[in-house]
């Protein structure tokens, strides 16, 4: 009974770190989510401002104001995502709490006084327990996973600080209103599309539409009508009206938008396309994969459900082929030439006429000494020509009184000054 009181205190340990580590990282999640929530407002309202004053426009030109809220924008659906696992994981936790604390009350009433046990009514206990640990021990990874992650992306809320520091905001924000996302939707909530007014379009509403807040919407939820034409991450309203073409759905930020867009949507798709393409950053921040070719793959897995990619294996291979598999039968001796067979022919028929004749005498004992002489030869070398060259003098003219001088005519004394060839 002392050792299953010890038992529950140490296993305590653990899930205590996390109950008070999650909290704490949430938080600091929350808060920097709700900063970057403020710097996208306020963004959001200096560029539409600067679309209709254009002395704001000409001021804030020079100012990378709509890369700023792309960045921004990005920030925030990575801290959302951030956000959401950590959630999860508290949610975890205290399931988790709740399953330990049934595991420890079962092992205490099983084992109470006894001073023997069956190992049958013990061991599967300390095995759930075992699993138990392990969780806790996954979840304390994967809260120090988040935690890093966050610190990591903070880089990019302090590169914004920089370029934007508050005093600049607040100047620029003189006279201007910043609305909230939450604020903006609240604005259009009374609006919706009459759906008499299109013929060929497929609207959807909460009221007529099964699972309405399971649908998936194109472009991360932004107005599908801001995006191309103002080039602002502005938040759709579904309560103005979804519309479904060619099996997507949109949703728009004004009923105005609504209409405009549903007149030609291939349109704004387009332009939406060539946005992304200025703006390479919007491509995964609204979910353009699939109009790209080379983000195929990645789109295809995401909608399969997967939550990472398989790379592709690639490898270099090689293979041979033996030219000739069984023994080679080619005859070296075959000639197909018939001149040099008869070559050949005539080579033969010189042989049998020759004869060899051979001497031994006593001393030779079939070996002999020879030596031979030859002169070398000697170097030599001959004269076919000889060089020569000649010089031809060049031709000096002397001309005198072409300058003119006090009487009106002009007289001209020409001297030729060329040296005769004799000279040379």
């Amino acid at each position: 009974m002392h050792g299953v009181q010890e038992l529950r205190l140490l296993c305590k340990k653990v899930p205590a770190i996390l109950n008070e580590s999650i909290p704490s990282a949430t938080q600091t999640v929350d808060e920097r989510l709700n900063a970057c929530h403020r710097l996208a407002h306020q963004y959001t309202a200096l560029l539409e401002s600067a679309q209709e004053d254009q002395h704001r426009y000409a001021r804030l030109s020079s100012l990378k104001l709509k890369e700023a809220l792309f960045n921004v924008r990005q920030y925030e659906a990575f801290l959302c995502v951030l956000l959401s696992d950590a959630i999860t994981s508290a949610q975890e936790v205290e399931k988790m709490n709740v399953q330990f604390a049934a595991t420890m009350e079962q092992l205490k009433n099983t084992v109470q006084n006894k001073v023997s046990i069956d190992t049958k009514e013990v061991f599967p206990l300390f095995i759930a327990l075992s699993n138990l640990w392990s969780g806790f021990q996954d979840e304390i990874l994967l809260l120090s996973f988040l935690t890093n992650m966050t610190n990591n992306l903070q880089q990019f809320s302090e590169i914004q600080s920089r370029l934007f520091p508050e005093e600049l905001l607040t100047s620029l924000l003189e006279g201007v209103t910043v609305k909230s996302d939450e604020e903006r939707i609240r604005e259009t909530m009374g609006t919706r599309v009459n759906v008499s007014d299109f013929k060929n379009r497929e609207w959807l509403f909460p009221e007529t539409t099964d699972n309405f807040d399971q649908l998936v919407i194109q472009y991360h939820s932004f107005c599908a009508h801001a995006i191309g034409v103002k080039g602002l991450t502005l938040p759709g309203n579904p309560a103005i009206g979804i519309l479904k073409h060619k099996e997507r759905c949109y949703v728009f930020s004004s009923k105005e938008a609504a209409y405009t867009f549903a007149r030609d949507p291939d349109k704004f798709i387009q332009l939406n396309i060539e946005k992304a393409k200025e703006h390479a950053e919007l491509i995964l921040l609204l979910e353009l994969c699939h109009q790209f070719e080379y983000f195929a793959a990645f789109e295809q897995a995401r909608n399969a459900g997967k939550r990472w990619i398989k790379p592709t294996t690639q490898c270099d291979t090689s293979t041979q082929t033996d030219t000739h598999i069984l023994p080679p039968t080619i005859v070296t001796s075959y000639e197909w030439n018939e001149w040099e067979l008869r070559r050949k022919a005539i080579k033969l028929a010189n042989l049998r006429r020759k004869l060899t004749h051979a001497m031994q005498t006593d001393l030779s004992h079939m070996r002999r000494e020879n030596s031979t002489q030859v002169y070398l030869p000697k170097d030599g070398s001959t004269q076919t020509k000889r060089d020569n060259s000649s010089n031809v003098p060049r031709p000096q003219m002397f001309l005198k009184g072409l300058r003119g001088g006090s009487s009106p005519t002009t007289h001209m004394v020409r001297v030729d000054l060329t040296r005769p060839v004799d000279e040379n």
